[in-house]
Order: structure tokens, then sequence, then C-alpha cells
């Protein structure tokens, strides 16, 4: 079942992402759905179901492990809630559930949210000790994010000839960006020397080339698209969605037919949002789009992914500044990940926040003039889980 200009989103909003150690995890959830309801003129009230996106309860504040912390802190009773998670693709899959309600008509108002708080305790006692304790005794040890990516952009470079630098510009482009983003987590420009000379996290990777951990949240509320002029006629479109799991944990280690230079399920998930919103030439098509960069690399592969280039020519883009402000197809206006920072559970909500104000024509300084199409997409796991959205103009 098609998505396309059936279901629209009438309110959008987002905390600040950063170290929020002045907001729990209930008040981000508050403040995103303050911002969202506002814009919608609705109250909690009005909302008849919800699907919260929480992807590491047990890595952050032990929140979020079910539907009622989202029903507690708005003071939302006697409706459906699902808690969500589905690695960095959570977000996206909370859009998704609620997307297809609305279709199947068991509610007219829906809201999908993501949070994640991960500042509440160092790095090394969140993430990465659950990547650490977790898992397969042997297998999982020394199994970080950084790794698992940079084997694949180590193929990548050995088969195309592409080099560490080009995940330095894309560093350097998305810093550069998020200056004009005021939500932000980081909004400071580095030089690409800056950048390369950074400590090395897994080679070529380095921290400047890694997302750091963030604290967030973002929402969006949605309607039939026959029923969103009476809330906000300021609404936007969604044009198409796919979402796909496309391996296991470890499965992609062990499988000789895997390739090692993209990921399968942004493949399929793209398909599917294409042939929905009646895509068929992305570059030309698209005028701006959100795209995971947990790591640099993971940017340059995507573009091979969604089709905005072929194989091997991801290098190109960001030689020639076509993904850059001004470029093309500009990519992660608002910073990305790297800059934004990625609250695990909020980011892909985050990007729809993004695209929403980029549709709207209330992006700001990073405006993209006219945009009339937009493209969100997220990577989870090691690669295995991918969601991508397109959103429209109305």
């Amino acid at each position: 079942m098609g998505l396309r200009d059936k279901i629209a989103i009438i309110g959008a909003g987002c905390t600040m992402f950063g170290e929020n150690f002045h907001l729990d995890y209930s008040d981000m959830m508050v403040e995103a759905a303050a911002e969202a309801l506002e814009e919608a003129h609705l109250t909690g009230r009005d909302i008849q179901a919800a699907w919260l996106g929480t992807a590491f309860p047990d890595a952050g504040v032990w929140k979020g492990r079910s539907g009622m912390d989202l029903a507690q802190s708005l003071g939302i009773f006697d409706i459906p809630i699902t808690r969500v998670s589905n690695y960095c693709a959570t977000g996206g899959d909370a859009f998704r559930n609620a997307c297809y309600c609305l279709l199947s008509g068991e509610a007219d108002v829906v809201m999908a949210m993501g949070v994640e708080k991960l500042r509440d305790r160092p790095p090394q006692e969140s993430l990465v000790r659950m990547m650490v304790e977790n898992g397969h005794p042997i297998i999982q040890k020394g199994f970080t994010a950084a790794g698992t990516f940079a084997v694949t952009i180590t193929r990548h470079m050995h088969e195309f000839g592409t080099k560490a630098e080009h995940l330095g510009m894309i560093s350097v482009k998305n810093h550069r960006h998020a200056i004009n983003n005021p939500k932000a987590q980081y909004r400071q420009e580095f030089s690409l020397e800056q950048v390369m000379n950074s400590p090395m996290v897994a080679w070529p990777l380095t921290v400047l080339m890694s997302c750091p951990t963030t604290d967030g949240a973002a929402c969006v509320v949605m309607t039939r698209t026959e029923d969103a002029a009476k809330f906000n006629k300021d609404y936007v479109l969604v044009k198409g969605h796919g979402f796909s799991v496309s391996t296991g944990w470890d499965l992609p280690f062990y499988d000789p037919h895997h390739e090692f230079t993209g990921y399968r399920a942004t493949r399929v998930a793209a398909t599917k949002a294409y042939r929905d919103a009646g895509i068929s030439n992305p570059m030309k098509e698209l005028d701006v789009a959100e795209v995971h960069d947990c790591f640099a690399s993971v940017e340059l592969v995507t573009y091979e992914d969604l089709g905005l280039c072929a194989r091997g020519e991801g290098k190109r883009l960001v030689e020639e500044g076509v993904t850059s402000a001004g470029g093309e197809l500009p990519v992660n206006l608002s910073g990305g990940l790297l800059s934004c920072g990625h609250p695990v559970g909020a980011t892909g909500l985050r990007m729809l926040y993004e695209l929403t104000r980029q549709l709207q024509g209330r992006a700001g300084k990073r405006q993209v003039p006219d945009a009339r199409l937009g493209l969100a997409h997220n990577i989870g796991g090691p690669g295995a889980v991918a969601s991508v959205t397109i959103l429209g103009a109305r």
C-alpha cells in the first residue's frame, strides 16, 4: 500500500541536540511535543495513537521500555502507544507505523516520537559497554560501531580508489552546514587538516569523521491529507517510504556474497520509497536530503546506494561540491549526525523535522530556495536495517 499524498505532517518539534543535562528523558519529550502540537493547533488529548522510538533504554536512563513513558510524560492516557526499537532506524520505523495506522482508519490524528538520553552516563558506560558486554563472548569483543563501518569503507577504497581525504571533505562540509542550525550539538567549522589530524578511531575514521554521543528528542504529528488543512494549512505531504531489514547482526561478515562496498538495506528501502513517490532520477528530482552520517564513510557509500551516482562515484560528488550548500543536491544542511549528534531513537524524526522546515520554506539561513521534494535516510545495526522517507511540499 503506497503512501503518496495520503498522509500529511501537520506539526513537527525538536529539542536542541547535545548534552542536555538540564533536561531529563521526559522533559525532552515534552519540549518536542509542545512545538509539534502548537504548530498543529492541538493538545495532547487530541492524539489518538502514538509510537515511541527509543533504541537503547538499558544504555541510557532506563526509560523508553514501554509506551507508558510517553503517556506519563505528556499526560495522554487510554490510547494505544507502542514502543519501537530498530537500531538507528528506530525513528523511521515509528514514523512508518504511525502512517499505516492512519491509512487503516484506526485513528485520525497520530504522533511519532523519538527520544534518547545517552549523556547521563559516560560513553564508555553506555553504548560502548553495551557492545562489549552483550552478544557473542568472543566475536562481539572489539565489535565497535566505528570498526564495523570502517570495514566497508576500506574495501570501497580498495575497489574504487576512494581516499580518506574524501571522508574528511564530508566532515568539513557537514560541520560548515551546522553553523546555520541552532539545534545542532556542534556549530563549529573545521579545516580538512584538522579533520584528518584528529585522533584515529578505526582507520580511516578519525574523531571528526565520527558522530558524538548525544541527548535529544524529535516528533511529528500527522493526519490523513484530506483533514490536514483544518489543523494547519502549512502541512507537508508524505510522498513515499521504504523500510528494509536485509541481513542480521553477524551474518554480513560470513556472507561470501556480501561485497562490503555498500548496504543492501538502503538499496531495498530506496527502491520502495522511489516507487511510492514516482521518482525515476533522484539526483535530478530531489531538492534536499538528510543522509545517515554516523561516520563520514556512511554518507559517501549512501550516495551510491541511493542511486545519486554510480557505484564508486561517491567521491566525485564530494570533489565537485554536488552535495554542499548551493550544490545540485545539498545533503545534510542540518549538519548531519556529525554535527547534530546521534540520540539514536530521535535521529530519524529529527531528519523529518529538518525536511518539514525546508519544505515549508522555514529553514532560515540553511533554506534551499523553492525546495519541493526531500529525502531522509537512516541505517542501523551493521548496515542491516534502513529507512528511506520522501516528503514533499503541498
